[in-house]
């Protein structure tokens, strides 16, 4: 009955290592200590907000002048396709801005 009660006690042990161990790795500690001060939570998500936003636009700016480099080579290669669906927006916006003149 002493070995059965042994057993149970350093399974118990070792399941509790284990699970402070996982609390650990998970920074419950420091997600805890962030609840209890709100200013420096709402410090930490501006921040991170700015930054998100700067990778937001760094990437967007990225991403269309790759897309306009593109097009433009296209356009220089005089495709049939290209060259009419360029024309077709060159078109539309020519339209807009006459509008808005009047």
């Amino acid at each position: 009955m002493n070995e059965i009660k042994q057993g149970l006690i350093e399974t118990l042990i070792r399941n509790l290592e284990k699970l402070a161990s996982a609390m650990e790795k998970a920074s419950v500690a420091e997600y805890i200590e962030l609840y209890r001060k709100p200013r420096r939570l709402l410090y930490l998500n501006f921040i991170s907000g700015i930054a998100r936003g700067f990778g937001l636009a760094v990437g967007f700016t990225a991403v269309g002048a790759l897309f306009l480099y593109l097009m433009g080579r296209l356009a220089a290669l005089n495709l049939p396709i290209v060259g009419e669906f360029i024309a077709e927006i060159t078109r539309i916006v020519q339209e807009e801005l006459s509008r808005r003149a009047y």
